[in-house]
């Protein structure tokens, strides 16, 4: 490991997963600062690692070295000399490793989640020249809360819906325990709304959230039309990846980032109807003429057996009758002038409709292909 050439370092967890490869992505596509990071990736994900590395060029490849470990071991399962090595260097941390998915078992949505917020803040203290550790939350944490939540909010009496919600808002608690007093330690916290995939390309690493509502759409008749359930009138927060991995690239830059949570938000929220009917337009669906009554929606999302085949769509679809706003307030501070804001949904809705659809062309392929006999 070695500092020579680099105006940056920057110790990088959650590799090869779809968030944290994008941030690497993003810090090692920019020439200034120059920027060099050190990738923590679990052996049983190397080859996933290299292939997810493959696709840069060459120079940026160059600057994403992977380290084998294990962001919820103790000290990232690093050895001590990895340890003093990066403790030397290291300049900011992305803490990227978290179990996000909703039907993940408590048991690893607390070895991830609030595990590895011990390991990396032990991490953190080593570092001779850290400027920032920068915490990939979501804003999920606010639980049921409706109404404003604000940046600076944290426990407001909400409940958690699922273990996901509940051991993210424990991790925050660590982490704003060592933002203060003797040793405290320099953490910008940021929480994105729901995360879609690239508002470019439509790309993203598996189908849940929002792709869920996509592909009923998709896979439904072309004349059937889906009732939808949730209220009109809520609005639905959705933020594309390439907004989230730029701002947080940005923030975690900003010496007035530090001790401050962050939401990073679409600033203007289109309702959930207006999402739907963007999405069926974008698929050339009917735009469907009901939505489920609220208390009708919620009885069914609690319906015995209901949970073993409604995991991920249980929290968008619980979204979608939750009237909350994102205060966004600090972020907007940080990010004035620089270019980056969130996108419409208007402007790349055709992009993350087309890539669901090109994964069910693809399953489609695959299931002829396999009930094919090359015999016959």
């Amino acid at each position: 490991m070695t500092r020579a050439g680099y105006d940056e370092v920057v110790l990088l967890t959650g590799f090869p997963s779809f968030r944290a490869r994008r941030m690497a992505e993003e810090i090692v596509s920019r020439e200034a600062p120059r920027a060099l990071v050190h990738a923590v990736v679990h052996p049983k994900l190397r080859k996933d690692a290299e292939s997810a590395l493959d696709g840069l060029p060459l120079d940026a490849r160059r600057r994403v070295q992977l380290i084998e470990g294990d962001a919820a071991a103790m000290d990232l399962g690093l050895s001590g000399k990895e340890v003093r090595a990066l403790a030397r260097e290291v300049d900011r941390i992305h803490h990227c490793v978290q179990v996000s998915y909703v039907g993940a078992e408590r048991a690893v949505a607390e070895q991830v989640n609030v595990g590895s917020a011990y390991e990396v803040l032990e991490i953190a203290r080593a570092c001779e020249h850290l400027k920032c550790l920068v915490v990939h939350s979501s804003a999920s944490v606010s639980g049921d809360r409706a109404g404003v939540v604000r940046e600076a909010d944290l426990d407001r009496g909400q409940r958690y819906r699922n273990p996901v919600e509940e051991t993210l808002a424990r991790a925050e608690r660590v982490y704003r325990r060592a933002m203060t007093g003797k040793g405290a330690v320099p953490i910008a916290v940021l929480r994105p709304t729901i995360l879609v995939g690239d508002s470019q390309t439509g790309e993203v690493d598996r189908l849940e959230g929002p792709y869920l509502l996509i592909l009923l759409m998709l896979a439904a008749p072309p004349d059937f039309v889906l009732p939808i359930p949730g209220r009109t009138d809520v609005p639905l927060n959705l933020v594309p990846i390439d907004f989230v991995t730029k701002a947080a690239l940005h923030i975690g830059r900003d010496v007035r980032a530090p001790g401050r949570t962050f939401h990073l938000v679409d600033p203007h929220p289109l309702a959930s109807r207006k999402v739907i009917e963007l999405v069926a337009h974008a698929g050339g669906r009917r735009v469907p003429s009901a939505f489920l009554p609220t208390n009708l929606t919620r009885a069914l999302l609690r319906a015995p057996g209901l949970e073993r085949i409604v995991k991920s769509p249980r929290a968008f679809f619980e979204a979608m009758i939750l009237p909350v706003t994102y205060d966004h307030a600090g972020a907007d501070e940080l990010l004035e002038g620089t270019g980056i804001t969130c996108p419409p949904l208007s402007s790349y809705v055709d992009h993350l409709v087309s890539h669901v659809q090109k994964w069910l062309d693809a399953r489609g392929e695959r299931r002829d292909a396999e009930q094919h006999d090359p015999l016959a």
